[in-house]
């Protein structure tokens, strides 16, 4: 039987976490929220609702790694603790967390598989955030050789636990916000299916984004270059995989 829990990445987000947390009680799910080396304020929030919710675990990093570094731990302590699946979930409010339950319908008819949300936007969207995504987009498409990904940027997902330590055992990933798009990509290469979701996401009036426009792009551009060449690689492999299904 498949064994849940929700995994938080959280840096200085303190506006609309426990609002989150709220919500999230109602689906009765074990939560592990990563502490990404917040400053005191923050850290003194945390450890309040660490206090008032018993299904919350929080776990602390001394300094800051990025978002990439906060989910990494998040899963690995959820593969440790015994969990089959994990569910990462924003801290700002943004994500639809009405559609969790669809989230775990979905991973329950097909546990080897990620399930990940595919995202309808409203106008609160930044224009630059929502054309830059189709950039990332194409290269995903040309480093899995396939259509197969249709969003690679989503941060709502269900991954499969073994598969990500298999992954996370032999491979360095990146800490920051390349890490979404790299470990799907990843897992495709080996040989993990992805299943989208269409769900609304909002960017909050009063939300704080942590993406760095120089040092993220030029992050995302590296992570592309070195994931084109790892294709090249792999490229027989991937295609013999389109040829028989």
């Amino acid at each position: 039987m498949n064994q849940f829990c929700i995994v938080i990445p959280n840096y200085n987000h303190t506006h609309a976490i426990a609002a989150v947390l709220d919500e999230l009680k109602e689906l009765q799910l074990p939560i592990i929220m990563v502490d990404d080396g917040s400053d005191a304020d923050a850290k003194h929030v945390f450890t309040q609702l660490d206090a008032q919710y018993d299904f919350l675990t929080l776990i602390s990093h001394a300094q800051n790694q990025g978002k990439g570094g906060a989910v990494q731990t998040g899963l690995m302590a959820a593969y440790q603790q015994g969990f089959s699946h994990a569910i990462q979930v924003d801290a700002d409010g943004q994500h639809s967390l009405a559609d969790i339950s669809k989230l775990i319908e979905l991973s329950n008819a097909s546990p080897n598989k990620v399930i990940s949300g595919c995202p309808i936007y409203d106008s609160s969207v930044p224009k630059h955030r929502y054309l830059s995504r189709y950039i990332t987009h194409f290269w995903v498409w040309v480093e899995t050789l396939s259509f197969d990904i249709v969003d690679s940027m989503c941060g709502f997902r269900v991954y499969p636990l073994a598969a990500v330590e298999q992954l996370m055992t032999k491979q360095t990933l990146g800490k920051r916000m390349d890490f979404d798009i790299e470990i799907l990509v990843r897992l495709y290469w080996q040989g993990v299916k992805v299943t989208f979701l269409p769900t609304q996401v909002i960017y909050p009036e009063n939300g704080v984004s942590h993406f760095r426009a120089l040092h993220d792009n030029v992050g995302i551009s590296w992570l592309h270059t070195r994931l084109f060449f790892g294709m090249l690689l792999r490229s027989p492999k991937l295609l013999w995989r389109k040829v028989t299904g």
